[in-house]
């Protein structure tokens, strides 16, 4: 039995995340002509190219792309490897790449890492702030918190708490246009969108069928902070998570519509590379994210 060529996978995940031969050379410390002939050999191996070559651009072909989340799953695991030996000896050290919603990561991640950074003097986080949805794999993180109602995935999740999601609107609008009675009303009102989030929204209550609505007013943006100063200069309703929205409430700023009908269940999701071996930096960081985000957004109805 012919073994893998485990070199050249593992080169081909860094030409992969790097997108240049030159970068993914010195990251790994291969000289670049190592670094083609290891990709040249793999290609020789698979019978087909793994990059479009230009001499300003390089590019994954179509059937280079899910090679490359393989390639990723393979040097990752090998790191892993490698670090959870070396772990074993000694407390956790290195970096981990955490990803986490904007403004969630902004509100209730960053203020809570300055705790685990002292309590792991030899750990450093690499935290990536982002509304987008990221390869985790892909893009070489190791921790990813999400809030969503998760489809199936390759990945392994875990549900930290429930995210609670408020319909609101600023008093002023409400005197202008009307209050909904019910959700099939908001189609004669102007809705505020998060572009992330595509399709209707739904709104569900207890022995009622599930209502949708299409999303239409005007503006959507790809961050739910970027909706608030609209919704409070009365220009129209949103619907926006406790942790953005909860001061503004409090405040009386908005006030909530439609409170007996709930749009559809989401959650805080911690999600990792489907991978079980994970090096004890990572272990740490996950073991006191899954502490200190579970009781947090409970108590707080984020």
């Amino acid at each position: 039995m012919r073994l893998p060529d485990l070199e050249a996978w593992a080169i081909f995940a860094a030409v992969a995340e790097h997108r240049s031969f030159s970068a993914a050379a010195e990251a790994i410390g291969l000289s670049k002509a190592t670094v083609s002939k290891a990709i040249s050999r793999l290609e020789a191996k698979l019978g087909q190219s793994l990059f479009h070559r230009t001499s300003r651009r390089l590019a994954l072909t179509e059937a280079g792309k899910p090679l490359a989340e393989h390639a990723a799953r393979i040097l990752a695991e090998a790191r892993a490897a490698e670090e959870t030996a070396r772990d074993g000896a000694s407390a956790p050290t290195g970096r981990v790449r955490l990803a986490a919603p904007m403004s969630f990561g902004i509100s209730n991640v960053a203020p809570i890492l300055p705790e685990f950074l002292a309590a792991h003097p030899g750990v450093e986080i690499d935290l990536h702030c982002s509304d987008a949805k990221i390869d985790i794999v892909a893009e070489g993180f190791d921790v990813a918190l999400r809030i969503a109602d998760l489809p199936d995935s390759s990945l392994r999740a875990r549900r930290l708490c429930g995210i609670r999601v408020h319909t609101v609107a600023a008093p002023s609008y409400l005197a202008q246009h009307g209050t909904p009675a019910h959700p099939s009303d908001l189609a004669g009102h102007r809705l505020l969108g998060y572009s992330n989030v595509t399709g209707p929204w739904r709104f569900r209550a207890p022995g009622k069928a599930e209502v949708t609505v299409r999303q239409e007013g005007p503006l959507a943006a790809n961050s739910g902070e970027a909706l608030v100063p609209t919704l409070i200069a009365g220009l129209g309703i949103a619907r926006l998570p406790g942790f953005i929205i909860g001061p503004h409430v409090a405040s009386g700023a908005v006030v909530e519509v439609l409170e007996d009908w709930a749009p559809g269940p989401i959650g805080l999701h911690l999600l990792t590379p489907p991978s079980a071996l994970r090096p004890a930096r990572v272990e740490a960081l996950i073991a006191f994210l899954s502490a200190r985000l579970r009781d947090p957004c409970e108590a707080a109805g984020a």
